[in-house]
């Protein structure tokens, strides 16, 4: 059942260009076998590139695209998942004539016994970070693509930001204050999560807002707001919030975040382009819509679902919501823009265009990124990648860039 479910995300992903998380929200079957679903899914989105380069040997023409899909599955349960071979073999030639495509289970099986044959010691020939990686993206990254390539290949831990005085059993404290617990820790496993003692937040996503340093009593709004991790941080400070999102769907996410958190906020469904505040703010963080390439260790849907010509559209809405953002604030107010993105076009050349909006630098010193050295840019800029913190387990990829308004 797992299998036919994983092979109806991955239609999803590859044919309609759905996301994997929007995929999984909409497949029917038990929890159990939508987690091992996801799991086998992720695993083929992640590693596709690799798979096709195992699995091309063995065939004389081009399969369809449902065999395909079928054939990487199997593939990677056998040299990824350490699923025995003829358990991986046997569930494929399955899944094809589940499929109605029994024609073609006979060759589901011939292939897949002899990538089995092959082993997993055939991956190491292959060069599998470029193949993984689409060539639009490796080429954007420049002498950094490998390593964040490599990060990419594996699951992310589950990273929390704790209120005061809570302590997690078993997480690592990083350096910023998160706690970090092993990849696949289910989150509703943990105890004081309905107490409110924590909310899921990956360690570079929490620079944001604690580098917007707001203060109690300040006016702060939190722009493009859902879920809530950021604003709840602004919250904790006992700034008063305006937490902004244009989406109905996922205000009642956030709102349940925050009630969970025993945290206040003032909840505005609006466009931040548009809506204005009663009057103006010491502080805005903006936490930019992007291409979201820094979270493809969370979401290894993105390069199939991405691409490079998406660039401009979000480059002009990002550009957009500065210049709204910038007319939200007092002058002297604080502007802390952020995107999870790697492309230098949504993070250093949008904050290197703030002037014209009436926003002057005010670079990160040394002492506020004390924690992330490594991460400070030239101009006093913040840039995470994957490939950071890799004995640690990694992080996401953030750019974040402070003005004032001037």
């Amino acid at each position: 059942m797992d299998r036919l479910l994983a092979l109806q995300l991955l239609r999803a992903v590859i044919d309609q260009h759905r996301s994997l998380e929007d995929a999984l929200d909409r497949l029917s079957g038990e929890p159990r076998d939508r987690a091992a679903a996801h799991r086998l899914a992720a695993t083929v989105l992640r590693r596709a590139g690799t798979l096709d380069a195992v699995l091309e040997p063995h065939l004389n023409r081009a399969p369809p695209d449902a065999v395909r899909l079928i054939l990487r599955l199997g593939a990677a349960q056998l040299l990824l998942l350490d699923t025995p071979a003829h358990a991986a073999v046997a569930t494929s030639v399955a899944l094809a004539r589940a499929q109605k495509l029994a024609p073609f289970a006979g060759l589901v099986n011939a292939v897949l016994r002899r990538v089995a044959e092959g082993g997993p010691a055939v991956l190491a020939e292959l060069d599998g970070p470029r193949l993984d990686t689409p060539g639009w993206l490796w080429a954007s990254w420049g002498a950094e693509a490998r390593a964040i390539a490599l990060a990419h290949q594996r699951e992310a831990p589950l990273d929390l930001t704790v209120k005061p005085g809570v302590e997690v059993e078993g997480g690592l404290v990083l350096p910023g204050g998160s706690v970090r617990l092993p990849a696949g820790t289910r989150v509703t496993d943990l105890p004081g999560l309905a107490a409110g003692d924590f909310w899921v937040q990956d360690a570079a996503a929490a620079f944001p807002a604690r580098l917007l340093a707001a203060l109690p009593g300040e006016h702060v709004a939190d722009l493009c707001a859902a879920p809530g991790g950021k604003a709840a941080q602004l919250a904790a400070t006992g700034a008063h919030v305006f937490a902004v999102d244009s989406s109905e769907k996922r205000l009642p996410r956030l709102r349940e975040n925050l009630a969970r958190l025993a945290l206040a906020a003032e909840i505005v469904c609006a466009d931040a382009l548009t809506w204005r505040p009663p009057a103006s703010l010491d502080a805005v963080l903006l936490d930019a819509p992007c291409s979201a390439t820094g979270t493809i260790r969370r979401h290894p849907d993105l390069p199939h679902i991405k691409r490079a010509a998406d660039l401009p559209a979000l480059t002009a809405g990002q550009d957009s919501l500065i210049e709204a953002a910038a007319a939200m604030l007092r002058p002297g107010g604080r502007l802390v823009y952020a995107v999870c993105s790697l492309q230098p076009e949504e993070g250093v050349h949008r904050a290197s265009g703030a002037g014209r909006f009436g926003l002057a630098p005010s670079p990160f010193s040394e002492a506020e990124l004390v924690a992330l050295p490594e991460a400070r840019m030239s101009g006093g800029f913040l840039r995470t990648t994957p490939s950071m913190w890799q004995e640690r387990g990694g992080m996401d990829g953030f750019f974040c860039a402070r003005f004032v308004k001037t």
